[in-house]
């Protein structure tokens, strides 16, 4: 059974951090790019960042490129983003995602319809 269970979410003041994990089963997580999303309410869901399989490549929303970071450990079988410098904008519900990709970083990553395996999301709340 194919599980991603997000954890870390919370309420934090604007210009502070979080760290968010996401704890995989069920699936060959080394043969997976991951992906983290996010949805606020009234509003589509939305690319934050996703990692190659070895968290060798990388990419990021232009919106939070230099104050999140998306990391891997293979090992533990766990993805995780560092966020920072929160903004109330930065308030949704955070989705990690898996997309079955053996080698290298698809350009297919920010697409949330070719992502194979989804969380249950985890509420972060930026207060302004």
């Amino acid at each position: 059974q194919v599980q991603l269970v997000e954890s870390g979410g919370g309420l934090v003041q604007a210009g502070g951090s979080l760290r968010l994990s996401c704890a995989a089963s069920g699936f060959t997580f080394s043969s997976y790019a991951m992906g983290w999303f996010r949805q606020a309410p009234g509003n589509e869901r939305e690319f934050v960042s996703a990692c190659s399989w070895n968290g060798g490549r990388t990419r990021y929303a232009d919106s939070v490129e230099g104050r999140f970071t998306i990391s891997r450990d293979n090992a533990k079988k766990t993805v995780y983003l560092q966020m920072n410098s929160l903004q109330h904008e930065d308030t949704a519900v955070y989705y990690c995602a898996g997309l079955y990709a053996a080698a290298g970083l698809p350009s297919t990553v920010a697409r949330a319809g070719e992502y194979n395996y989804w969380g249950q999301g985890a509420q972060v709340a930026v207060a302004s």
